[in-house]
């Protein structure tokens, strides 16, 4: 009996939760945009405790310029959010959003992006992930996984006696945890695709993408970098970039001849 009430609610949770993201892939979405703005602001706090933010204004202008020229062409559910952008001083290269308008950028980063171009590819993928909703998608997934553990042997068969170790490993971790673990590689490439988009509606040249990676893999010739270690490799995203490439290169364009682009200089 519990196991057809378990049944019936996944059902009822699948029928009534689907969405589709920018690019029209289908989506589960279990989560309201309150609760996921709750779980960003607070894992945003308990990270600007516990990493050192940068102090150095030009960085920081810098920064908030490239930032606030991609959101300026969101749609406008996000540039009404109050978004909050922190640079933090580490040599991570690294950058992050989280739900409700949370940002982080890594000094790091900054280095290895030689251009307002090459950074905003990075800004604008991170925006990419708000905007498709990946981590409730990804909140959701788990949600899932819990319920199907819950239906005992039913659970057991669908992922196998051995994975059930690490399924319980993930639905341990919390929701504030959650939100900030590494999305998967369809989540990756979807917010590539968007965040070149952005880059191009707001002026900066989305050639400069592709340059980004080349640069992100050269720099990982003595390691992984971080913002790599979960995500799609260098040649797989350049690819799909350059696949992208002349969408993007039309909406330059049209915003090149609109004149006003982006005036953000790098110290």
């Amino acid at each position: 009996m519990l196991k057809k009430i378990l049944v019936t609610a996944v059902c009822a949770l699948l029928l009534g939760s689907c969405a589709e993201s920018p690019t029209g892939r289908k989506q589960v979405m279990l989560f309201d945009n309150k609760q996921l703005n709750t779980m960003g602001a607070q894992t945003f706090e308990q990270m600007k405790a516990e990493q050192k933010i940068s102090s150095d204004p030009a960085t920081n202008r810098y920064v908030q310029c490239v930032a606030n020229a991609l959101l300026k062409v969101t749609p406008d559910e996000y540039q009404q959010y109050n978004w909050e952008i922190v640079v933090f001083d580490s040599e991570q290269v690294n950058a992050f959003a989280l739900p409700g308008g949370k940002m982080g950028v890594y000094t790091g980063l900054i280095k290895i992006a030689e251009t307002p171009a090459q950074l905003a590819a990075v800004v604008g993928h991170e925006i990419g992930h708000v905007m498709a909703g990946h981590s409730n998608e990804r909140l959701s997934t788990n949600q899932f996984l819990q319920l199907a553990l819950a239906l005992g042997d039913a659970g057991t068969k669908a992922y196998g006696v051995r994975y059930q170790q690490e399924l319980m490993a993930a639905l341990g971790l919390g929701a504030q945890v959650g939100v900030a673990l590494p999305f998967s590689r369809t989540h990756e490439t979807e917010a590539d695709v968007i965040g070149l988009e952005l880059m191009a509606k707001a002026g900066f040249n989305p050639e400069d993408s592709v340059a980004l990676w080349r640069n992100m893999a050269a720099a990982g010739s003595g390691g992984v970098p971080q913002f790599l270690s979960s995500h799609p490799v260098p040649d797989t995203r350049i690819r799909t970039l350059q696949q992208k490439m002349p969408e993007a290169a039309t909406l330059y364009q049209q915003r090149r001849q609109q004149g006003n682009l982006p005036a953000c200089r790098k110290p």
